[in-house]
């Protein structure tokens, strides 16, 4: 309606203008509501072209779209295991900090495995000092086979001296009695030798190995054990928790709540525009937004990013083809947007639903000393008619209560 009131004053207010004053037909008279195509054909076809013209310049150069919102992230509050709640910390709509305990789950199971596991470690221990004294008790039996050993030999070794001498003090028999008891010293002392060094075996390898064991088995527990309890991952708001002590918790069928995080959705807002408009959105485009969560008020925003792909050609693997023609509608441009100052929109919740115009600007285009006339003009042209859009902007956020609570009856 601007648009065509703003064509009218250059086309069919100079056209009846004209006819009144030049030709001196007057109104009511010989320009009537069954005239007027006639009369005024110049001036009415100059206005629905030059208008058509205007709008399509305005929307191609400066987009504007209705679909811009901030989408923000929410984390699912649940336990890894399932469990029968046992105390409540928090309460819904509540601000919690990260690392602040949510709730708690019966954790009796946990506890005696933890227990179990603190007995293993303390049994392992035990261990340890009896393989100490059993390398203390290996190594006395060694040191006695060792003694017993040499004392044999040197037995042997005196009355085979004699026995050579043919001293009638040893006989044949005893020397050989002597002989055989050194084999059978030196095989007691090989096996006190192989005692000992199993004992130091247990002692140093295996005893270890089961202490190691057993303190994973406790780290496990107690890791289970702390599963139990439920942190907030991250700083945020409690949202949709009716938690109670005695409910049960499943991880795959039943969540304690939601978390929404407090910087998610507070820095950038998501437009999608339609696709016309690719050649002309490019990061650095000075953009305006108006929220239906702040009406009557125009944010003024940047865009700082155009997503390279459009979200309707998206595919997944599937054993069916994709046909084209089933899409059920286009998709659009997304761009990305921030405030033009900080803190510019700590006034919008996040998932606000807005309107965004686009403004496409010249200036460093129109500094240049060889430009054309005809470019010129055009580049200004195209620059001032963002005005009207942005007029027209401010207009439907002036009137946005009334629309939507009046009008469309949203109340």
């Amino acid at each position: 309606m601007l648009e065509f009131i703003c064509c009218s004053m250059l086309t069919i207010l100079p056209d009846f203008l004209f006819r009144r004053f030049a030709q001196g037909k007057r109104l009511g008279k010989e320009i009537n509501l069954f005239s007027m195509w006639y009369e005024l054909r110049y001036g009415l076809s100059s206005c629905f072209i030059l208008t058509v013209s205007l709008i399509t310049l305005i929307f191609y150069f400066h987009p504007s779209t209705s679909n811009a919102t901030s989408f923000f992230r929410t984390v699912t509050i649940l336990p890894e295991i399932s469990g029968r709640v046992t105390e409540v910390f928090v309460k819904n709509n509540q601000d919690v900090k990260e690392g602040d305990l949510i709730f708690k789950l019966d954790d009796s199971r946990q506890r005696a495995a933890v227990a179990t596991a603190r007995a293993g470690v303390v049994e392992v221990d035990a261990a340890a000092l009896i393989a100490q004294d059993d390398v203390r008790v290996s190594q006395a039996n060694f040191d006695a086979a060792e003694a017993a050993f040499e004392q044999t030999k040197d037995e042997f070794e005196r009355k085979n001296t004699l026995y050579q001498q043919n001293s009638p003090a040893v006989t044949e028999r005893e020397v050989e009695r002597l002989e055989n008891l050194i084999q059978e010293r030196l095989a007691a002392m090989d096996a006190a030798h192989s005692a000992l060094e199993s004992a130091k075996h247990r002692l140093d390898i295996q005893i270890p190995a089961q202490k190691d064991s057993a303190m994973a088995a406790l780290t496990q527990a107690e890791v289970e054990l702390a599963k139990m309890e439920i942190f907030a991952g991250q700083a945020g708001r409690i949202e949709q928790f009716d938690l109670r002590p005695g409910d049960y918790i499943n991880p795959i069928l039943r969540p304690a709540g939601i978390l929404v995080p407090s910087d998610t959705g507070r820095a950038r807002f998501q437009a999608g525009f339609n696709q016309l408009t690719a050649q002309v959105l490019h990061p650095g485009m000075m953009a305006e937004m108006s929220c239906a969560t702040a009406p009557m008020r125009v944010t003024p925003m940047v865009i700082v990013d155009v997503q390279d792909v459009i979200p309707s050609g998206q595919v997944r693997p599937s054993d069916t083809l994709r046909d084209p023609q089933n899409l059920q509608a286009p998709g659009t441009v997304i761009a990305f947007l921030e405030p033009l100052w900080e803190g510019g929109i700590d006034h919008l919740p996040p998932g606000s639903q807005c309107e965004v115009n686009a403004y496409t600007n010249n200036h460093e285009r129109l500094q240049d000393p060889d430009i054309g006339t005809a470019e010129f003009v055009a580049l200004h042209v195209i620059d001032t008619v963002g005005y009207a859009h942005a007029l027209i902007l401010r207009f439907r956020a002036i009137l946005m209560p009334f629309r939507v609570l009046v009008f469309a009856g949203h109340h």
